[in-house]
């Protein structure tokens, strides 16, 4: 089994590259590049969400660090044992480089920030070979949550499954046909916690599943 490398200087969205370009010369010490996943493949977990944000991973070349969702997903998983630490970010706003994950990957379905936070279908068909490679990678992986139906359907697509026979809904678990079991979550994000759609115990209800699940 061939081992999946982080595309990490991907151009192949001439749109999204040329974004990551613009924000590069605008700020040129932030990441601006596709963002590598964060953890081992060896892992049993895989988390999946949609794509960087500007000012989070987009900056910092981290997945959900620097902006909100990382608030509620790093404690969340730091409390179910798959985090080293609750906090996301050091003392100077980037990623925190103790921090480790345990057991634990988080990936996206989209690699490069897109203008106005939207990738096109054809984007996210686009880098949905990667993350088919990343999950044929990952010879331990057991559970896959979903953040978001964006990610639920990507996962899907990288399955060649059909949409309408997994109906997308908060912590709804799914078996897949390799013996997976992929479990959808709506996002973390500010928007759906901020309107109360997703609160912290229902977002940490489902990693309490997930680590029922692992054993």
């Amino acid at each position: 089994m061939s081992r999946f490398q982080d595309p990490t200087d991907c151009i192949a969205c001439p749109r999204l590259a040329e974004h990551l370009a613009n924000i590069r010369q605008r700020d040129p010490d932030w990441h601006a590049l596709p963002v590598p996943a964060f953890g081992s493949l060896d892992a049993e977990l895989l988390v999946v969400g949609l794509g960087p944000g500007e000012k989070g991973s987009n900056r910092t070349g981290r997945p959900f660090t620097g902006d909100v969702a990382g608030e509620l997903l790093y404690p969340a998983l730091h409390r179910f044992g798959f985090a080293s630490e609750p906090e996301p970010l050091g003392a100077d706003h980037w990623a925190n480089p103790a921090m480790q994950l345990s057991n634990c990957r988080i990936t996206n379905a989209v690699r490069c920030l897109p203008p106005a936070n939207k990738p096109t279908t054809a984007e996210i068909r686009q880098c949905n070979g990667h993350l088919r490679e990343e999950l044929a990678s990952m010879s331990k992986l057991k559970v896959i949550v979903a953040l978001g139906a964006i990610a639920h359907q990507a996962l899907l697509l990288a399955y060649n499954l059909k949409l309408k026979e997994f109906t997308f809904g908060h912590n709804v678990s799914h078996a897949l046909p390799d013996g997976r079991l992929l479990v959808d979550s709506y996002h973390c994000s500010g928007y759906n916690w901020r309107t109360g759609r997703l609160s912290r115990e229902s977002f940490e209800a489902v990693f309490a599943g997930v680590k029922s699940h692992l054993g």
